[in-house]
């Protein structure tokens, strides 16, 4: 790998967004910007070449025009990383033949509390002939993962860094445990200062079978339920293009059998069809509070 590290300046919180150099990630990265941003923590750029030479780091995405074109003041660091008052940004490639496995393994060096992915949504026999690299890298990381479609513009501006999150869609159920999505999204919203935003939980099946949350009402965000009956996966996409949604928010616990591993998980079969971002929670997961504990009001 490339790209400085020093430990001693390690933040408590990361978030890091892995990019292969292509527009299809273009939108994930103004989405990890502006969450490191928001919550002051370090924000790590990887990409994953083959070889050495074939991505330079100044073929990474640009972090000072990005923030300069939102209005925010930089300040240059060291080679390799720039600061916005108090952000830090390091570039990194990392030289694999995999990219999943270079990322994971980076992961599991540098303690992550989100990652940031751009996912291009295949179906059917084109899944096949292309490897996917967003799902496996957040199922096998195990860390809570922001997924932004390609197709998506998703909740953050690209041109101003202005965010626009008014709805937001939780499907619940009693397995796995829906109150780490719940808990991530109101964190969510209120650090991001999103006046006005309705959240809404939605459960597939009779009412009866629905798990408890703990909500609270406050002047960012105002719940609200709602219950369908049918397959879980379509009347989930559904909900979210008829509503519809900025963002859904899941509680994840990985493949749960045979039939996923083949297919995917209900979130894997839910993400390739919605046209908005989706945030993964892993159960009992409080990433999204930590990230949030500490910053500024004045940041978002």
């Amino acid at each position: 790998m490339s790209g400085p590290h020093d430990p001693t300046h390690d933040p408590v919180f990361r978030i890091m967004h892995a990019t292969d150099l292509s527009p299809d990630s273009a939108s994930a990265f103004v989405h990890a910007l502006k969450l490191a941003w928001a919550t002051g923590a370090e924000l790590d750029v990887l990409h994953v070449s083959p070889q050495p030479g074939a991505a330079a780091l100044a073929h990474l995405p640009g972090v000072g025009d990005t923030l300069r074109r939102w209005g925010l003041h930089v300040l240059r660091g060291e080679a390799g990383s720039a600061r916005a008052s108090t952000l830090r940004v390091g570039k990194i490639v990392a030289i694999d033949r995999d990219p999943v496995h270079a990322a994971i393994e980076y992961v599991h060096g540098h303690p992550t509390d989100l990652v940031v992915l751009g996912t291009v949504q295949r179906h059917g026999v084109e899944r096949w002939l292309h490897k996917a690299t967003a799902e496996p890298l957040a199922r096998r990381s195990g860390t809570m993962t922001l997924f932004v479609p390609s197709r998506s513009t998703g909740f953050v501006a690209e041109a101003s860094g202005a965010v626009s999150l008014r709805r937001v869609l939780l499907p619940v159920n009693r397995t796995p445990a829906p109150q780490a999505a719940v808990d991530a999204t109101q964190a969510l919203l209120t650090g991001l200062g999103c006046a006005g935003s309705i959240a809404r939980t939605l459960h597939v099946g009779t009412p009866v079978s629905a798990s408890p949350v703990d909500r609270s009402e406050s002047a960012t965000c105002t719940w609200e339920s709602a219950v369908a009956a049918g397959s879980p996966v379509d009347e989930i996409v559904a909900a979210a293009s008829a509503w519809p949604a900025d963002l859904v928010v899941v509680t994840t616990e990985g493949h749960a059998g045979i039939l996923d591993a083949l297919r995917g998980s209900t979130t894997e079969r839910i993400l390739r069809r919605l046209a908005c971002p989706l945030l993964a929670v892993p159960v009992g997961s409080r990433a999204m509070p930590r990230l949030f504990s500490g910053a500024a009001p004045w940041r978002a």
